[in-house]
């Protein structure tokens, strides 16, 4: 979603028939995308993920803390559905630099939740967190780098 996002933002960039053409098919398939897969695959997680924890309660510590990044998520995706309303009224009030940052939330969480599960409490929590924070501090820089390149373009 955020790469729609991404693309319908800069789509204000363009001749006004360019605009509005975009515009209105990233419309449709931002609708598509966000009421067919996005918030159906919401609802399974959480009838899923609930009916499991509900099945074998004696949760480990490194699963719980997996939880909270998932809620994490939830969160993230509510950021998108409001972002997603606002774009539907006609309304951008981010840029596509902000976008593209926001765009990668989920995979600092991924990594998040893929370190805490591989590696539980073989590895302390000073080291998980320095590599984590190393990680993202990489992956902004390489979305400054992006911008660099792009704007020369």
């Amino acid at each position: 979603m955020p790469r729609f996002f991404i693309y319908n933002t800069e789509a204000g960039e363009r001749s006004e028939i360019e605009k509005n053409v975009l515009r209105s098919q990233f419309a449709i398939m931002m609708k598509r995308l966000w009421y067919g897969i996005t918030w159906p695959s919401a609802i399974l997680t959480l009838i899923f993920g609930g009916w499991i924890w509900y099945l074998y309660p004696g949760t480990p510590g490194w699963l719980k803390i997996k939880l909270i990044f998932v809620l994490g998520l939830y969160l993230y995706h509510f950021s998108l559905h409001m972002i997603f309303r606002q774009e539907m009224r006609g309304i951008f009030k981010y840029s596509s630099q902000q976008l593209r940052m926001w765009n990668e939330v989920p995979t600092v969480i991924l990594v998040a939740v893929v370190i805490l599960v591989v590696v539980k409490q073989n590895i302390g929590l000073v080291w998980g967190l320095a590599g984590l924070f190393l990680f993202i501090l990489l992956l902004m820089t390489a979305i400054k780098i992006y911008k660099l390149f792009r704007e020369k373009k």
